[in-house]
């Protein structure tokens, strides 16, 4: 199929340009946001990469926990003393927190280096903002010469332009709906997606207890290595009060901390990187990942009263916000919902998950494209039976609001879009007034 043209794009920024002016650039020169498919962005490839390049690929997919399982193999590759680059999405608050080096965020100049060489190489091909970001992370990673490419997909796996390179090994972390337009709706479908990041022959690990039969399908079909929590490894809860879950992998026990971050994302990315990198022993494991965090996932920035930031904006992901929030909380203390979304994710299934322990909801709008007002976030809580709540135009509005009523037992739960989580980030950073 031959790449559509592009013979009225807009002149790519010239030489000296800053990332926020090639960012603005790449908002503008392809026709739609999102726009699955290989072809176009492999054309492209193919230029910038004549041979699949001299590293190990670990594509890592799945609806939600991708963030962590990139954050988990990524330090565990360090502490085997191996170089990294970790390509993730999107980003909170800087495009360059999406591509990291040995875990520091690329700077500008190898930033807009990298745009420069796929924008030499692209000619009249048409690519979409996120394809031409992956394909500038590639480039940036070759040039740094790191060893192992760790790749988050952004949506679904199969068509995902990161699936262009052809993954050495694998991570699936759950599967459940969201972004049913593009995926479908039903955990079969998404499961096939998402299984598309396999390859014949890999060694893989999927987090999910309960995978759809697609995904196990396809792996048997591909003679994928796969191994799956609960049949091949074991999360093994820590006596009552204990802060630890073992991870039980064949002969032997490895102690993880049992929160803030998805525990079986975690486990799969520690199940991944003993595979990649045997010789790390359990004490190194437990060590490596016990600090470990990850921006904007059940994330304190604020005590007193507490204020927890997660970027859940599918009811699977909310359900796992839920079951956190309670089994922190004091019977005491109350949990305010900060509540801010787009219009095309399921506001219904999140505010049902929510529902159960949440005592008072401050909707928020969204001023960014797609962004909901919090009139019509009003609308779905009425479904769901919600009457306590109170509306503000901004997130920052809502957030303020709700810290002046808490008091020191009570809990403030921000949640529901990255831009949800980026605008309360600024504010308890800062960065805004």
């Amino acid at each position: 199929m031959k790449p559509p043209s592009t013979e009225n794009k807009p002149a790519s920024p010239e030489a000296g340009a800053s990332v926020d002016q090639w960012l603005q650039w790449l908002e503008a020169i392809h026709p739609t946001e999102i726009d699955l498919g290989l072809d176009r962005v492999l054309v492209v490839l193919r230029r910038l990469f004549p041979r699949k390049p001299a590293a190990r690929i670990i594509t890592i997919a799945g609806t939600n926990g991708k963030g962590t399982a990139v954050a988990t193999v990524d330090r565990l590759l360090r502490t085997a003393g191996r170089s990294t680059g970790a390509y993730t999405s999107p980003h909170l608050q800087r495009y360059n927190e999406r591509v990291r080096v040995n875990g520091q965020e690329i700077t500008d100049a190898a930033l807009v280096s990298a745009f420069e060489q796929v924008e030499a190489a692209r000619g009249k091909v048409s690519l979409t903002y996120f394809e031409f970001g992956t394909l500038a992370a590639f480039v940036a990673f070759a040039h740094a010469g790191v060893e192992d490419w760790i790749l988050e997909v952004g949506l679904g796996g199969r068509l995902d332009a990161v699936n262009v390179l052809d993954a050495d090994f694998a991570v699936i972390t759950s599967i459940d709906i969201d972004h049913v337009g593009f995926l479908g709706d039903n955990r079969e479908v998404i499961g096939f997606e998402k299984a598309g990041i396999l390859r014949r022959g890999i060694f893989a690990v999927c987090a999910d207890p309960e995978p759809p039969s697609s995904v196990l399908q396809q792996a048997a079909a591909q003679k994928v290595d796969l191994k799956v929590t609960g049949r091949d490894y074991q999360i093994v809860p820590g006596m009552a009060g204990s802060s630890t879950v073992d991870l039980i992998l064949e002969s032997e026990q490895i102690s993880l901390p049992a929160g803030p971050l998805p525990i079986e994302s975690v486990a799969a990315g520690v199940v991944l990187a003993r595979v990649l990198e045997p010789q790390l022993s359990a004490d190194r494991v437990s060590d490596a990942v016990r600090l470990l965090t990850v921006p904007g996932r059940f994330e304190q920035l604020r005590s007193d009263p507490d204020v927890i930031l997660d970027v859940g904006h599918n009811p699977h992901a909310a359900r796992w916000l839920a079951a956190k929030l309670t089994a922190r909380t004091s019977s005491s203390g109350r949990i305010f919902g900060v509540y801010a979304a787009l219009a095309d994710k399921d506001i219904v299934g999140v505010l049902s998950a929510m529902v159960p322990v949440v005592d008072q909801w401050w909707f928020a709008g969204l001023d960014v494209h797609r962004g909901l007002d919090s009139g019509a976030l009003v609308e779905h809580a009425r479904a769901c039976g919600i009457d306590r709540y109170l509306t503000f135009a901004s997130v920052n509005e809502a957030l303020l609001a709700a810290m002046a009523e808490a008091n020191s037992t009570d809990t403030i739960a921000v949640f529901g879009s990255f831009y949800t989580v980026a605008q309360a980030r600024e504010l308890l950073q800062g960065e805004v007034s």
